[in-house]
């Protein structure tokens, strides 16, 4: 039985803060504190973090953290971790980092992946469940073996962000079977680095971190204790990747519950018992915890398609141009949008995937236009569901987070997108949540996470039905928008 006077802390390495959750022995988060992690991007597709910022980071926001914990009567119990997945860095023989982070939105690689997928990206992907995409650390290592030779032979080893955190807290550079899963180069079903995947990287295994299982925990040392304001050899677990954990956070673990989520860009994503990917290779499959794997899809292109109407049409508010694209009818009235301004991650992980406007007329205005855009993405959204239906997969219900679902719009197309009903939750905690009952779960609360109680997880706040109507005009104009897409990637090539 759990002391009530007990805490675990949920860090969590996001893309552009860093957040520490405080998860009760009642398993509710208690406290929140972030802090920003910039993310600096250049003119040649480079998005990166300074290590020693994320760090510092890390440190300050932990103190604050057990700070508020000793103002609520409550003992900090141990660390966990959750992080964005595909972060890269390289480290010296001493353990110090010769590069930044780079983190998934870093785009130099896609030259890289281009020849990769032409070479048998397929069977890269089947085997590690990872697309062949520019951000994938896989592709990273590659244009880094090809551009930056020097660097590579300075290079003690290869990590994810998560990974560096870790072996300044505990002295041990590991990596996660769940972060793993998602650099393109751990077998799927060997759990262990996949030879092919590290040839097509240019790296050996042993230039890799080791592999433990998320609940693994390590004691922290005393030097960062000590920064911490905690004991030295306090349990510290290795944690999981940020998507995985955010349907662990929302309570998406059981079969056939789906956990959407919904901001600038998007995701959908599964929980289920084995680990496998569909026959077209349209979405990614990685390790969760406790035998449990997480098959989806993000889109790059969601709440950002409306920022960009806003901006295009003199910069007007999103809210009113919202409004203005409520008033007209599902379908647009004819106008087909494909909504890729960002390229498109799934279902098909194309980084030059072009949007377009399709069907236009004159009497097409401004919330024409932008209600077609949001239905592109509530397309893409159901393409997504669609692969992950095809891989073995139901999808029942819908567990839906995220800023874009204030709007009532953007509620109404998804559901209609997906043709089921979507229950809108609070998750006001994210992933850090997530981290932190993975961390419970590492410490022998619980058997499993299957077994954390029902209770854990709010109820949605709001349901949001389909429109009969909405959704048969978006199931009949889904083949469209996929042939739509062939026809305009062969036009731009």
């Amino acid at each position: 039985m759990n002391d009530a006077g007990e805490a675990v802390l949920g860090i969590d390495l996001g893309t552009t803060a860093t957040k520490v959750v405080a998860v009760d022995a009642a398993y509710r988060p208690v406290s929140t504190v972030e802090r920003p992690a910039p993310l600096r991007t250049g003119r040649r597709g480079e998005a990166v973090h300074d290590p020693a910022t994320v760090l510092a980071g890390v440190v300050d926001a932990v103190r604050e953290s057990v700070e508020r914990c000793a103002h609520l009567g409550l003992t900090v119990r141990g660390l966990s971790f959750s992080a964005a997945l595909h972060t890269l860095l390289a480290l010296d023989s001493s353990g110090e980092p010769l590069t930044p982070a780079l983190s998934w939105a870093d785009t130099r690689a896609a030259d890289t992946a281009r020849r990769l997928r032409a070479e048998g990206g397929d069977a890269l992907h089947r085997a590690t469940g990872t697309p062949v995409h520019p951000m994938a650390p896989l592709t990273k290592l590659a244009w880094f073996a090809a551009h930056e030779p020097d660097l590579c032979r300075r290079t003690a080893v290869w990590c994810g962000m998560k990974d560096y955190v870790l072996s300044r807290f505990t002295g041990r550079l590991i990596t996660d079977h769940s972060c793993a899963s998602a650099t393109g180069l751990m077998n799927l079903r060997t759990i262990d680095w996949h030879g092919p995947a590290l040839e097509a990287a240019s790296v050996s295994g042993e230039r890799l971190p080791n592999l433990v299982q998320p609940t693994a925990t390590f004691p922290l040392l005393p030097e960062p204790a000590a920064a911490l304001g905690l004991p030295a050899g306090l349990p510290v677990v290795a944690g999981a990747g940020d998507g995985p954990l955010a349907n662990l956070a929302v309570g998406a673990i059981t079969p056939g519950t789906a956990a959407l989520s919904l901001g600038t860009s998007g995701a959908l994503r599964v929980v289920r018992d084995r680990p496998d990917v569909d026959d077209r290779c349209r979405v990614f499959c990685y390790h969760l915890a406790d035998g449990l794997w997480v098959l989806g899809g993000a889109v790059s292109n969601a709440g950002v398609v409306a920022q960009w109407a806003a901006e295009s049409f003199g910069g007007v508010d999103v809210a009113d141009l919202l409004k203005e694209a409520a008033e007209v009818e599902p379908g647009s009235e004819g106008l087909t949008a494909l909504p890729h301004l960002l390229g498109e991650r799934a279902p098909w992980w194309d980084p030059d995937a072009r949007g377009a406007l399709v069907g236009l007329r004159r009497g097409h205005g401004r919330a024409h236009m932008t209600r077609a855009m949001i239905e592109g993405v509530g397309q893409q959204l159901a393409l997504v569901r669609d692969s992950v239906v095809a891989a073995g997969a139901p999808v029942d219900s819908v567990r839906a987070t995220g800023g874009a679902l204030r709007s009532s719009l953007w509620a109404e197309i998804v559901a209609a997108a997906l043709d089921m009903p979507v229950g809108i939750t609070d998750d006001t905690a994210g992933s850090g949540f997530g981290a932190a009952l993975l961390g419970w779960r590492a410490l022998g609360t619980v058997p499993g996470l299957s077994a954390l109680p029902a209770d854990v997880w709010s109820r949605p706040h709001r349901t949001v039905l389909p429109d009969p109507v909405a959704a048969r005009r978006m199931a009949d104009a889904r083949p469209l928008a996929e042939r739509l897409y062939s026809v305009l990637r062969e036009l731009s090539a």
